[in-house]
C-alpha cells in the first residue's frame, strides 16, 4: 500500500473534498454504501475502490458483494482498479471467511468478464503477504493469470 492514500468516508461532501484535496496522489476509495460508491465512481477520479465484504446481508438468490455489472462498467470506464481487502480475509472466523471468499470470488468473475483490473489490499502491516502469496491466492480464487500479472 506503498504510497496510496486510503479515504474511508460515509458522506458523499467529505469523501468528494478529500479527494479533491489528494489529487496528485494515488487514492484508495472505501466505504460500506453501495449507492456511494457508484456516486464517486461517476463523479470523481479514484484509483482503486476497496470493497467491504463484512457486514453485508446476502440475497434470497445472491450474493450481496458490492460489485454488480453497472459498478463494473463504471469503473472500466474510468480506469479504476477493483480492490480486495486482505484484512477480511484474514482476521474473519471460519463461515465468515466462506462468506467473504465467495463474494471475492464472484467479484473476479465480474472482473474477468468486463476486464477489470483488481488488487489485494492490507490495510493492517502485519497482514501485508508477498507477491507470490497473493499472486497464489488470486489464482485459486479463479483469476486468469492476466489478472494475476499486475497485482
Amino acid at each position: 500500500m506503498e504510497n496510496y492514500l486510503l479515504i474511508k468516508e460515509s458522506n458523499f461532501d467529505k469523501a468528494r473534498k478529500l479527494i479533491k484535496e489528494n489529487q496528485k496522489k494515488n487514492i484508495i476509495f472505501s466505504s460500506n454504501d453501495d449507492e456511494l460508491n457508484r456516486k464517486i465512481l461517476e463523479k470523481e477520479t479514484i484509483n482503486v475502490l476497496l470493497l467491504s465484504q463484512t457486514g453485508k446481508k446476502d440475497f434470497h438468490k445472491q450474493r450481496n458483494s458490492g460489485l454488480n455489472h453497472v459498478l463494473a462498467k463504471l469503473a472500466k470506464k474510468n480506469n479504476v482498479a477493483i480492490g480486495i481487502n486482505l484484512d477480511e480475509i484474514i482476521l474473519s472466523e471460519a463461515k465468515k471467511k466462506a462468506d467473504v471468499l465467495a463474494r471475492i470470488m464472484q467479484n473476479i468473475r465480474i472482473c474477468n468478464k468486463n476486464k477489470l483490473k483488481m488488487k489485494f489490499i492490507a490495510q493492517n502491516k502485519n497482514n501485508e503477504r508477498n507477491i507470490f502469496d497473493l499472486k497464489s491466492l488470486g489464482l485459486v480464487l479463479g483469476m486468469p493469470t492476466w489478472m494475476t500479472k499486475d497485482l
